[in-house]
């Protein structure tokens, strides 16, 4: 897989680095992204590719479960960075269907430590639709579960997103716009997100 990787970067550098040339110099001195996206680390996710976006386009952070924890200072210096020097005007949250990293919450291992610690920051989300559930009393497959999970999940992000002062200084001001995502790779498309 290494060779494919560096074999891969020869095409890209002759297909398409030198092809465009000029918008990679000019890229390489300055960057103005448009859209933070915070998504999930699972490697059927690219952003570039499922939303058509160039180099330089998109600033991105991932993580497994596309988790807001404001006790991670990776997020939090990526936030820093991006609304208060960047100044860039829209943040997503983007989450998926068939999630590792929910599925991981839903069914825990006994082997992991760390995975548990970390999804930590979505609990409330299953805890969320296991009682609207129950105090519905309906019962859904597991599959279905895991859909609102997931879809929770994000919302719950959202939510810590506004625990940073400076987001919410930001989205005051006018100055931010805040989005929740759904990526469905059955059929390759974005569900915008309604808030509940």
């Amino acid at each position: 897989m290494i060779t494919t990787l560096l074999d891969g970067n020869k095409r890209f550098v002759r297909d398409v680095f030198e092809k465009e040339k000029d918008y990679f110099a000019e890229l390489s001195k300055l960057q103005r992204p448009t859209v933070l996206w915070i998504g999930c680390s699972d490697s059927r996710v690219p952003v570039n590719t499922i939303t058509q976006t160039r180099p330089g386009e998109v600033f991105v952070h991932r993580n497994v479960g596309n988790i807001v924890a404001t006790n991670d200072w990776n997020l939090s210096a990526v936030l820093e960075f991006t609304i208060n020097h960047l100044q860039i005007p829209d943040v997503v949250i983007c989450g998926h269907y068939n999630c590792g990293g929910i599925n991981a919450l839903m069914h825990e291992d006994a082997d992991d430590r760390y995975i548990p610690i970390w999804l930590n920051n979505a609990y409330k989300a299953m805890e969320r639709v296991d009682d609207k559930l129950r105090s519905l009393r309906l019962q859904v497959s597991e599959d279905q579960r895991r859909r609102l999970i997931e879809e929770e999940n994000v919302r719950l992000q959202l939510e810590h997103l506004l625990e940073y002062p400076f987001v919410r200084r930001a989205m005051l001001d006018g100055k931010l716009t805040v989005h929740g995502w759904m990526y469905d790779m059955d059929n390759g498309e974005i569900k915008v997100m309604q808030k509940n």
